[in-house]
This record gives structure tokens, sequence and C-alpha cells, in this order.
């Protein structure tokens, strides 16, 4: 997701996502699953596998549920997925990705153009958005509790080999080059900070107001995207109006 804080509409949609966990640990166990098919069940020499463990954590999907997943990509299995983006433009012309995971393009494909023309949108070609976004590595420290000023941190993050920061009430946002992001994680970890995720994102390059009148349209769009079993991910270069981001 995007916005003036990537973190901030994290936090404002968890309560919505609270309530579909199970959906949420299915789609992560499915990541977790390509990803030891890919590079092994081994986390210390896997560091895509390590990033969605971390991120397996942050969801506090149940360590049996991950154990499982691994488990299932280390044998015989041979479920197969395909890593698949769509592109388009949500309500009031805000780009929108779509990442999935799935085994039947046919079905992902019809499921995401119903969430985009039932509710505003257009489906686009391939491109038609993606050159919006930068691929980055982000890091969040939550600021709860911790007892480090802004230029502390700064100064930490780019010794860690991070290359931005922004800061809000709430948390550290740290950015970094897509490669660099485990060694980044790693070099934070080691100067005992917590970290509250550590992951790849798309990052808007800019982004657009949602019109007040289309904000509920664009919600549900999202909600809609993001409640199906295939989606892994939804990103888009739009700001909500602060009374109704949920």
């Amino acid at each position: 997701m995007s916005g003036h804080s990537k973190w901030h509409n994290i936090q404002g949609r968890k309560n919505a996502q609270d309530a579909k966990r199970g959906k949420i640990f299915q789609k992560i166990s499915r990541e977790l699953y390509m990803a030891v098919k890919a590079g092994g069940p081994d986390p210390s020499s896997n560091p895509q596998l390590r990033l969605i463990m971390d991120k397996a954590r942050a969801a506090n999907m149940p360590k049996d549920n991950v154990k499982r997943a691994v488990d299932k990509g280390s044998s015989s299995d041979t479920a197969n997925y395909d890593e698949v983006t769509y592109e388009g433009y949500g309500p009031g012309g805000v780009a929108v990705l779509v990442h999935a995971l799935t085994d039947n393009k046919n079905r992902t494909s019809s499921s995401v153009r119903v969430a985009f023309t039932r509710n505003g949108g257009t489906m686009g070609a391939a491109g038609s958005v993606s050159y919006m976004f930068d691929r980055r590595g982000l890091i969040v420290i939550e600021r709860e509790g911790l007892d480090v000023d802004e230029d502390q941190m700064l100064e930490d993050v780019l010794e860690a080999g991070g290359d931005d920061m922004q800061t809000s009430d709430d948390a550290f946002e740290i950015y970094t080059d897509p490669k660099q992001l485990a060694a980044v994680r790693d070099a934070l970890e080691a100067k005992d900070y917590t970290l509250a995720t550590a992951e790849l994102t798309m990052i808007p390059e800019n982004t657009t107001p949602v019109p007040p009148e289309k904000a509920e349209q664009f919600e549900r769009m999202i909600d809609l995207l993001e409640d199906d079993d295939d989606v892994s991910e939804v990103y888009y270069a739009g700001e909500l109006p602060e009374n109704t981001e949920a």
C-alpha cells in the first residue's frame, strides 16, 4: 500500500485484516511453500524464505503453520503456482498494482477484473501503471518504547546500509535497495532494534488523492482484491481522505 505513510495505512487496515486472519495465513503459507521450492528450507541460505518467515511472524502466524508450509515445500508435493501481476486504475484514476500467486490464471484474472469493474475501476495492459512504482525494501521499527531520537536512528540506518528513512508519530520507515534488504535488516537487528516488519514492497513515485466522493468505492475495491485467495499484495498510488481510512 502507499500514501503519506505506508505503516499508517497498514495499521489503519489492521482491524479489518484481523477478521481475515485465517485467509492471511493461507496466503503466507503459499508464499512459504514457493520460497522453499525455489531456494530450499534453510532460511540462513534462502533470503526470500527468511523474509517471508519475518512476514509470518509480523502477522502472528503460529509456528506450527509455518512449519507445515515449509515441510510441504520440502516434500515431493508438485503443486505449482504462478506469479502474476495485474495493473489498472481504481475510482478517481488511482494507479493500482495487484500481485497474485495462483494455480489457475483464468480464475484469478476473472476475479480481479470483477473487483475493478464493479467498483468504478478499469483493468489496464501490462506496463500501464507499473512504471509509476519503484520496488524497494521496507523495514519498520515502531517508536513506542524506543528511546532513540530521529538523528540517532538515521545515523544507525545509514550505517546499516539503508537508503532513506521517513519518520511518523508511530514508526521509523526505512527504505533500502531490494537486494540489500536482508543485509540492512540483519545489521539493524545486530544493533538490538526490534523490527515490526521487513519486506519487499512497491512504492509509488507520486500519489494521487482519492476524491472523497469515491473513497468508499475505492476502499470496497481494495478490500475485494485483498480478500481474494490468490492475491498476495495490493499496491496503490493513492491517498485516502483521513476520515475514511479503514
